[in-house]
């Protein structure tokens, strides 16, 4: 009896130990998750629209697959224009990142890639409108393209910038009721690319450009073709560590 009792006590551990092995496996499990489309891509984005209590700017660790091609990634996020005290999202930095200027949004961005991401780590950069135009600022900084390796960067509702001197491979989506993919000073200069480098779907926006503009890109039935990098047809995805995940605040100053 007593050498059953034992061996029962042994089972009943055994079974414990188990469990919480697999418990912790499932945490982790929950903690990285796959994204395969652009509009899940986008809804990380829009995470930074959080009326400034976390910041617009965000930064996850990753795995990316393309082909037979698996690498580690940061994946940084960027939100676009909102009214928020102190927070470099507002028109003005529109108006500075539409010709291409130096902005606060577009060096805050820059400082914290530095400070946070190790040396040569390699990089995938998606925004929306203005966090789509100073994404594209940031894949043609000289520091970032001399430290780290831009293997691609996504916008959403933004127009081109930076043309000529980006990193990386670049997809701009913009739906055909969206008239900020058109709202930049290279759609003067550089009209051609500015207009045929631009992904068009119909979302059925009609009349109402703000609403196309807030609301399309996370649509899987208008834009679930493209893949995580907004390739059409593409089959690039995202593993990421969701417990890496870290909000930056974007301040006009500094203090």
């Amino acid at each position: 009896m007593k050498r059953s009792a034992k061996m029962l006590i042994r089972v009943i551990a055994l079974a414990l130990i188990a469990v919480m092995l697999l418990g912790t496996a499932a945490v982790f499990a929950a903690d990285n998750v796959k994204y395969t489309s652009a509009p899940q891509i986008y809804q990380l984005v829009r995470d930074g629209y959080n009326g400034g209590t976390k910041g617009p700017i965000s930064i996850v660790k990753g795995t990316f697959k393309s082909g037979w091609t698996s690498r580690s990634v940061y994946l940084v996020t960027l939100s676009g224009t909102e009214i928020v005290l102190n927070q470099s999202t507002e028109v003005l930095t529109d108006l500075f990142s539409g010709f291409d200027l130096n902005n606060a949004y577009y060096s805050n961005v820059v400082n914290i890639i530095t400070q946070n991401i190790p040396k040569n780590a390699n990089l995938i950069i998606a925004g929306h409108s203005l966090g789509g135009m100073v994404a594209q600022q940031v894949a043609a900084n000289s520091t970032i393209k001399s430290r780290y390796n831009i293997l691609n960067t996504v916008t959403f509702g933004s127009p081109l910038l930076s043309a000529g001197t980006r990193e990386g491979t670049v997809k701009r989506l913009g739906d055909v009721s969206d008239v900020v993919p058109i709202l930049s000073v290279h759609t003067v200069f550089n009209t051609i690319w500015a207009l045929g480098g631009l992904n068009r779907e119909d979302g059925g926006y009609y009349l109402r450009p703000i609403t196309a503009h807030n609301e399309s890109y996370g649509r899987s039935d208008v834009w679930g073709k493209y893949d995580v990098v907004g390739t059409k047809n593409g089959g690039a995805t995202l593993t990421l560590d969701l417990s890496t995940r870290v909000f930056y605040q974007s301040p006009i100053i500094d203090w």
